[in-house]
């Protein structure tokens, strides 16, 4: 970890964004919030429904200090959040970057990044954000394919409902490093140590339907 970030390269503690266990592990760095956004497009969307807590998968994107959330129009969430007060919400992204295999069971780890945002979520109505939001969301996912694709019409947009989430109560997490085993267990003849995960793209497949003579996109053929 770098020195503590000024004010204006962080986001301010809340109650809410400290951490009660391994406050050491947390972060309020701008720029590393926005490096463990941006290498992934899935998130945990939770809120509370009829006094129950419900949390759904989704897909987001980041443009500058806010992100957008996609869905149908029929959704509950998204239809909370067009409410005049918003739909207030928890978002977490989690990356999975090592099974930390310790000598004693207790110890066992992962190696990981992870960002929770707090915050209030409105519904995106504004026809030049709605368009900003559903192509940052399709070229997060894989670049370059706004350009090649067919843009939503008329019927299709009515059917998808965007929502917004401004990051400011915002706080990340990591864990880096091998296992941290108790001393009267470093002579037990367990395996120990780190094992890597990582994330792969396999071969691209085509569709049945595909004329042969389109060829795979650079942008997919490449990741």
């Amino acid at each position: 970890m770098s020195a503590t970030p000024s004010a204006a390269d962080a986001y301010a503690p809340t109650d809410r964004t400290v951490p009660t266990r391994s406050r050491e592990r947390a972060s309020y760095d701008r720029d590393l919030v926005h490096a463990i956004l941006d290498a992934d497009y899935l998130c945990h969307l939770g809120f509370v429904r009829d006094g129950a807590p419900v949390v759904l998968p989704t897909l987001y994107a980041r443009v500058g200090e806010r992100l957008y959330v996609h869905g149908s129009t029929g959704s509950r969430p998204l239809r909370g959040a067009g409410e005049d007060t918003g739909l207030p919400v928890c978002l977490t992204v989690t990356h999975l970057d090592g099974l930390v295999l310790a000598r004693s069971a207790f110890n066992h780890t992962i190696n990981y990044r992870s960002v929770v945002v707090h915050g209030v979520a409105r519904q995106v109505t504004d026809p030049a954000e709605r368009s900003t939001a559903l192509d940052a969301l399709v070229d997060h996912i894989v670049p370059g394919r706004v350009a090649d694709s067919r843009p939503a019409n008329a019927k299709e947009l009515a059917a998808t409902a965007v929502i917004a989430l401004d990051l400011h109560e915002v706080s990340a997490k990591v864990r880096t490093g091998g296992p941290g085993d108790d001393p009267e267990d470093l002579t037990l003849p367990h395996w120990t140590g780190v094992l890597p995960v990582t994330r792969a793209y396999g071969t691209p497949e085509p569709a049945d339907d595909l004329d042969p003579s389109v060829t795979v996109p650079d942008y997919l053929a490449a990741r």
